[in-house]
């Protein structure tokens, strides 16, 4: 819940949170209004990313 609205983020959309300890999910700072960081986790999402996961394409880079 954030401001009276409550804000879901799905697996497939937002996969860091999959397989991870509640503990680890629910520690969520809040920096400055509508951006969200979790540090045991180090990511960072503003409300944007959160409501419009589409306009937003995830990209990984993988280290070799």
């Amino acid at each position: 819940m954030v401001r009276e609205k409550e804000m879901f983020l799905p697996y497939d959309e937002f996969p860091w949170f999959k397989d991870r300890p509640v503990r680890e999910i629910v520690n969520v700072e809040e920096p400055q209004p509508g951006h969200f960081y979790w540090p045991e986790l180090d990511v960072d999402l503003t409300e944007e990313i959160i409501e419009q996961p589409e306009r937003f394409p995830m990209r990984v880079k993988q280290l070799i």
